[in-house]
């Protein structure tokens, strides 16, 4: 099968805009905006946002910005599968719960169905006020009920893809098994993946990765710093894993990992970017920030040369680790 999702459609750094919807701290729509710039001046064209971003927030500050932008010259992806409808509880509250510091006044609400991911697209098109959304993906059905989000969700999708109302579909969850199954059995253009092909899980798609050769499918990888912990030299104190405060044995883990890189005169960052594409499948690798100083470095480790013999190395070094 010819792959549908064209190398050339896709940054190898795209721009994940989670961290412009409030994810864990509060950001100003000016500090959203420069960081946007910064990713565009230097040449990203791929912004992949959600609803469940900030409550709508993410779709509202990426819109902004991209509609001063010329419409052929970007790739917008969006998710479906969570509506967002008016919190009937709502006391001035925050949305902090689900790591996101907005108010609270919308919840999310599962739907699947082909109505309900119609209207996601609508509301979508409406916050972004684009005319257009590029890919779209079910959001985390395995959250919810995965076998109503395989078998609504995916069919939904082909037809509004049919229909020409999106351009390219897939799945977005934090489970390769997962979207590997979705391969399987679904027509997908694209599946984006997040935190599950890293230095610290190097063999995260080992399944995914045929499934999607087979089929001409092609992977968005997502959060390769998986959230925090390989975005430093060294870890950080407090350093996130899989949003959540790391352990002192991965901890150990990163630092030796840190120290083998370092030896080949390439930082832990660099190498955690710039892993995921080392899989022929892989055509993206999606990193949020609401720091444009934090996108002027993703850009520049994108750009760093890496010896083949550190990749070598990195993988015997996994099986002496795990081993």
């Amino acid at each position: 099968m010819t792959d549908r999702l064209a190398l050339a459609d896709l940054n190898p750094l795209g721009f994940g805009a989670a961290s412009i919807g409030n994810l864990y701290r509060q950001v100003s729509d000016r500090q959203a905006h420069e960081a946007l710039q910064a990713a565009w001046d230097g040449g990203i064209r791929y912004f992949d946002t959600a609803p469940h971003y900030g409550l709508g927030l993410s779709e509202r500050r990426l819109g902004a910005f991209l509609r001063e932008q010329p419409r052929e010259r970007f790739v917008l992806s969006t998710k479906v599968g969570r509506l967002l409808v008016e919190n009937p509880d709502f006391r001035g509250g925050r949305d902090l719960a689900h790591d996101f510091d907005v108010p609270d006044d919308l919840v999310r609400v599962f739907d699947p169905s082909e109505a309900g991911i119609r209207r996601s697209i609508e509301e979508s098109l409406d916050r972004l006020g684009l005319d257009r959304i590029d890919i779209a993906y079910l959001h985390d059905p395995d959250v919810y009920d995965l076998e109503r989000g395989l078998g609504e969700g995916l069919p939904a999708l082909a037809r509004l893809r049919d229909e020409g109302l999106v351009g390219r579909i897939g799945v977005g969850v934090n489970d390769a098994a997962v979207a590997a199954r979705a391969v399987r059995e679904a027509d997908l253009d694209v599946v984006m993946v997040a935190g599950r092909c890293s230095l610290l899980r190097p063999h995260g798609f080992d399944e995914l990765a045929p499934e999607c050769a087979a089929r001409g499918t092609r992977i968005v990888a997502a959060s390769p710093f998986n959230s925090g912990l390989l975005a430093t030299r060294r870890p950080a104190p407090g350093a996130l894993y899989d949003y959540r405060p790391a352990g002192a044995e991965l901890i150990g883990r990163v630092e030796k990992i840190a120290q083998l890189c370092e030896s080949f005169g390439v930082d832990l960052p660099t190498a955690a970017l710039q892993f995921p594409l080392q899989i022929p499948q892989v055509v993206s690798v999606t990193v949020g920030t609401a720091r444009a100083e934090a996108v002027d470095e993703n850009l520049a480790r994108m750009a760093a040369e890496i010896p083949a013999q550190l990749w070598e190395q990195l993988r015997t070094l996994d099986e002496e680790v795990v081993s």
